[in-house]
């Protein structure tokens, strides 16, 4: 969204009370500024819209076993989950929104707080599954394909709506990424759970990413 320097003529009562729930906010006077005139003529800024969006997923995850972190910015939200292994892995989710909705909407990043190279190892081949797993029944949603990086035992995935569902308010968005959140967390733990006999651990996974498919999760 543009910005340019406008010059205005204010209360000084006006702007101290505007000053305290700028710094109540921890945002700037021009922020908060923005954001009053935006509420008032009913326009939703990019701010706006990422809080009402994080605030959907904390709610639709907070009562799960999933743990929401501080905000490190109000353009990302940090969420982490607990793996049942041998090395108690500490699984992140970091989740960054984009300013504009243009084409891609996010990027959802997965790490797992770990040095053993060999559950690295083991990550790695699960993640390069899943892609293959999107790659062969999702990737026609997307024209463009689905951008990922898989690097040592790390997954970066772009979020992008569907082009029949570009048009879909910030709580269809929300629910969306919530369930891809859950949806990848419990087939990891599946996979895990099972890996002792490689195989089955593949087949569990992908039985089960059937069944969210079957299930009619939103595509995103």
């Amino acid at each position: 969204m543009k910005k340019s320097v406008y010059s205005l003529v204010l209360s000084d009562d006006i702007v101290e009370a505007i000053d305290a729930l700028a710094y109540n906010s921890g945002v700037s006077r021009s922020a908060m500024i923005n954001s009053i005139l935006a509420e008032a003529v009913s326009y939703t800024t990019p701010e706006k819209r990422m809080n009402d969006i994080f605030g959907t997923i904390e709610a639709l995850m907070g009562e799960t076993a999933f743990q929401i972190q501080p905000q490190p910015s109000d353009a990302m939200l940090s969420i982490r989950s607990a793996l049942k292994y041998k090395y108690k892995p500490v699984i992140r989710y970091g989740l960054e929104l984009y300013r504009s909705f243009e084409k891609t909407i996010g990027q959802l990043r997965v790490s797992f707080r770990t040095q053993s190279e060999a559950l690295k190892s083991d990550l790695t081949d699960f993640l390069k599954l899943w892609a293959e797993l999107e790659n062969k029944y999702i990737v026609h949603f997307f024209p463009e394909g689905i951008s990922y990086t898989i690097d040592d035992g790390r997954f970066t995935r772009t979020f992008r709506l569907p082009e029949a569902r570009e048009h879909q308010s910030n709580e269809e968005i929300a629910k969306a990424i919530s369930e891809y959140i859950k949806m990848f967390d419990e087939i990891l733990k599946i996979y895990f759970g099972n890996i002792e006999n490689r195989r089955v651990a593949a087949e569990l996974s992908v039985e089960r990413y059937h069944q969210y498919l079957r299930d009619g999760i939103v595509i995103i």
